[in-house]
């Protein structure tokens, strides 16, 4: 099925936008999303050590400007005012990430007292003005030590997981609901372990499948060991990044890239958690790289342990060929090419990333129908552009508001057909740390000055504010 949605442009909202988001229910979920490490600074206080991110910020060249996260956002030291702020927006979730070295500083051993301190008084800051709290427990920052031992590629950081995990839950499960164990483990993996962009650097396909494995285990383990240790009802989730591979052309070689894609970059992530399998072809195109998935006994049946929510970051999609620049299809080692394209002509954000909230449409009406009976949410969406403050250092952002507003009005579309879609958080609440592209791109919906840590909200943060407001009341009334 293929739906419109009013595209995003530099104008503001439209009309048709308004009347898709008017259409979402009073118990929508409205929030916006950070993650530790680009947030939090301090990161050499109160017992905690260094993460592969803090480590990868050393190495030079691998930060744009060589920037760290050493001061951030200095959420750390900012927490009650960042969530009167964020309360102050209307947003009724925050969804936020614990650093795992700042808990349990070496990866393994006992809580860190002042550490799990920190997202204690966190927790009741949120529900003390209304907020509610929806925690994902790792958002790439692995502590270091655990990379020393192996890292992901080791199977025994997934059992170094599912311990963290447990130790978050006994301090904070009595007031947090909402648990997320994952965000991206794309990113993890791939960027992290294949392509090298992300800590910890890594460039081997084989690491990078074994990581994602092993990410998977660690999920699962977690997910079994917080259902068992559940003093109330939780909401278990995962995240993922999705989005559509498209053929570039109606040529065999583009759709069977296209194919290639798709296996490699959604149903790797989808399929074991929802089915419990690996997909079939996605085994038979690692074969040819001489890479098996290190599966053992017993692996998918935790992998598969039963979510109760699937969060979905969307950002862009691409057009996938198989024939490189030359017109080749194949590489010298025999192995078929797979390379993303632009779609062109689309307007796009101040990373270059084309705006396309059609394909956010259709995303999610694909998961409803190949994993049915899958509530979502969103947990991220969002867009960097050059934001420009005025002497008040306001920033009159038109092109993230039509941005939001377009992607807003395709959750609204995709729930029109049959898509269980209950929230959408923004990324991100405040301008941060934006790891390898350091501070020089800014997502949020509240500036950053940097030199001062004065926090300004911009047009985006005001009309989202707007539209949550309005979306409630119109949605109770009618």
């Amino acid at each position: 099925m293929t739906t419109t949605v009013p595209s995003a442009t530099a104008a503001s909202p439209t009309a048709d936008h308004d009347a898709l988001i008017d259409r979402l229910p009073p118990d929508f979920r409205f929030g916006a999303a950070t993650s530790a490490f680009q947030i939090e600074g301090a990161t050499a206080e109160d017992g905690r050590t260094p993460s592969i991110w803090d480590t990868f910020c050393r190495v030079p060249g691998a930060v744009d400007n060589g920037d760290d996260g050493d001061i951030a956002c200095d959420h750390y030291h900012r927490m009650p005012e960042d969530v009167a702020l964020l309360a102050g927006l209307g947003l009724d979730t925050y969804r936020f990430s614990v650093s795992w070295s700042r808990v349990q500083p070496h990866g393994r051993g006992p809580v860190n007292p002042a550490g799990i301190g920190f997202y204690d008084r966190l927790v009741d800051e949120l529900l003390a003005r209304g907020v509610t709290p929806w925690l994902t427990l790792y958002h790439w920052d692995l502590p270091q030590d655990l990379q020393d031992a192996g890292g992901w590629p080791a199977r025994d950081t997934a059992y170094r997981f599912a311990d963290y995990a447990e130790l978050v839950h006994d301090r904070l499960g009595d007031r947090v609901e909402h648990w997320t164990t994952l965000n991206e483990p794309f990113c993890s993996a791939v960027l992290g372990h294949v392509e090298g962009v992300h800590a910890p650097g890594g460039r081997s396909l084989a690491d990078g499948v074994h990581a994602l494995h092993h990410l998977h285990l660690g999920h699962g383990l977690a997910v079994q060991r917080l259902r068992s240790a559940a003093r109330r009802p939780l909401d278990l989730a995962v995240t993922h990044l999705l989005g559509t591979s498209r053929p570039a052309t109606d040529t065999p070689a583009d759709r069977e890239a296209a194919r290639r894609a798709d296996a490699l970059g959604f149903r790797f992530y989808l399929d074991p958690i929802l089915r419990g399998s690996y997909p079939r072809d996605l085994v038979d195109d690692l074969a040819v790289h001489g890479i098996e998935i290190p599966v053992r006994d017993g692996d998918l049946e935790t992998i598969a342990a039963p979510i109760d929510t699937l969060g979905v970051n969307y950002y862009r999609s691409m057009r996938t060929s198989g024939v490189d620049e030359s017109g080749v299809t194949h590489d010298a080692h025999g192995i078929p090419v797979t390379r993303n394209l632009p779609h062109g002509g689309l307007p796009v954000t101040g990373l270059g990333w084309e705006v396309m909230p059609h394909d956010l449409t259709e995303l999610l009406l694909r998961v409803s129908r190949d994993y049915p009976g899958t509530p979502m949410v969103i947990t991220e969406n969002g867009a960097a552009y050059d934001d420009h403050p005025d002497a008040h250092g306001f920033v009159d952002d038109t092109a993230r508001t039509a941005y939001l507003a377009a992607h807003l009005a395709a959750v609204s579309q995709a729930r029109l057909h049959g898509a269980d879609v209950r929230g959408y958080f923004a990324w991100s609440l405040l301008d941060n740390f934006e790891w390898a592209y350091g501070y020089a791109k800014r997502f949020g919906l509240v500036r950053v000055d940097y030199t001062t840590q004065t926090r300004t909200p911009k047009r985006s943060a005001l009309w989202l504010r707007d539209t949550a407001l309005r979306v409630r009341g119109a949605s109770a009334s009618a």
